[in-house]
């Protein structure tokens, strides 16, 4: 069986790989995770706050710790061993090289062109295999135009283009109002690949205190119907690869999302609830399925549920919605 696919530029022997999460800012659960069945691991990101020497993005904390299952506690080391600096930070992707077979690929976290973004080049000199530019960001601003925020997502892109060689993903929301057209213009800048999509964290308010509390929920399954249609969408309009992140927790998630378009599948919440061995049973149980469907190579599955194999995909859309809206009855006063 060929499970092997290509994202990013890098060849993978499969699709399943540990995303951005506290899992490789450890080196010890690093290994756990490549001798799991990672297929590659991506580090927490760097913020641009941090490279610019302002304050640390209040989500850069929530990123690098989440109340997690409890076996998890027992190998995942505190909080405070996260938080590396911008320098600690390239020491930890040289660690990680030197000690792993598998692509280590880094993280940058930002949304506007400037000299941060040199620090991508640094990056790519200490051995990172790829890079993945988180885009996270929540337009507040009414006088901000949503082609303004666009200019300058694919602007920032296109500035740390220019300083690496080495493959870039862009990792997206879904809240754009013309996302195909979003992926185009990043695909022009120089992405090679797309991760759909970024979480955003909800703030809590604390009614006692009378306060805003920043909260973290770990993503399931239901998740994954959003990145599922986005997916299905993209396949094929775009010549960057594109991989699926968020509501990944079992192999049929994943077979889901590579049948949808994904050549690669991360996981992170569904590891930090049950530990890293729920990912070497996730990777057998994949395998497993695609030999029992005599499948011969994942590239077989590849995209063959996605909109690209719909001879009029907005039309079939349509059909689904008004479909989906029209399972409804009620009968004698009941929705059935």
């Amino acid at each position: 069986m060929d499970l092997s696919t290509t994202y990013c530029g890098l060849k993978l022997k499969h699709p399943l790989v540990v995303g951005a999460s506290p899992v490789a800012a450890d080196l010890e659960t690093a290994q756990r995770a490549q001798d799991a069945g990672a297929a590659a691991i991506i580090m927490h990101s760097l913020f641009e706050e941090q490279l610019i020497g302002e304050r640390h993005a209040s989500i850069y904390h929530m990123e690098l710790y989440a109340n997690a299952h409890l076996e998890a506690h027992s190998y995942f080391p505190p909080v405070s061993d996260y938080r590396l600096g911008k320098h600690e930070y390239l020491d930890h992707i040289r660690k990680l090289k030197k000690n792993l077979s598998i692509p280590v690929i880094a993280s940058l976290n930002g949304t506007s062109p400037g000299g941060w973004t040199d620090w991508a080049g640094l990056m790519e000199q200490a051995g990172a295999d790829a890079l993945e530019l988180n885009v996270y960001y929540i337009a507040t601003d009414p006088q901000e135009t949503c082609w303004q925020l666009e200019d300058r997502i694919v602007e920032t892109a296109a500035s740390v283009r220019k300083v690496i060689k080495i493959p870039m993903a862009v990792k997206l929301s879904p809240f754009f109002g013309a996302l195909p057209h979003l992926v185009a213009r990043l695909d022009d800048a120089g992405a090679d690949s797309m991760v759909l999509f970024n979480r955003f964290y909800q703030p809590d308010i604390d009614i006692a205190e009378l306060e805003t509390r920043p909260t973290l929920r770990l993503s399931d399954s239901s998740e994954l119907l959003l990145r599922l249609r986005w997916l299905s969408i993209l396949f094929g309009q775009t010549h960057a690869t594109l991989a699926c992140s968020g509501g990944v927790h079992t192999h049929e998630d994943a077979i889901k999302a590579v049948m949808a378009g994904a050549s690669c599948v991360q996981m992170v919440s569904a590891i930090l609830r049950n530990g890293i061995r729920h990912l070497a049973e996730v990777v057998r149980e994949f395998e497993n399925w695609l030999i029992q469907k005599e499948y011969r190579s994942l590239k077989q599955m590849l995209g063959s549920m996605s909109q690209s194999h719909c001879p009029d995909p907005q039309a079939f859309e349509r059909a689904n919605y008004m479909r989906t809206l029209h399972s409804w009855r009620v009968q004698g006063g009941v929705v059935v």
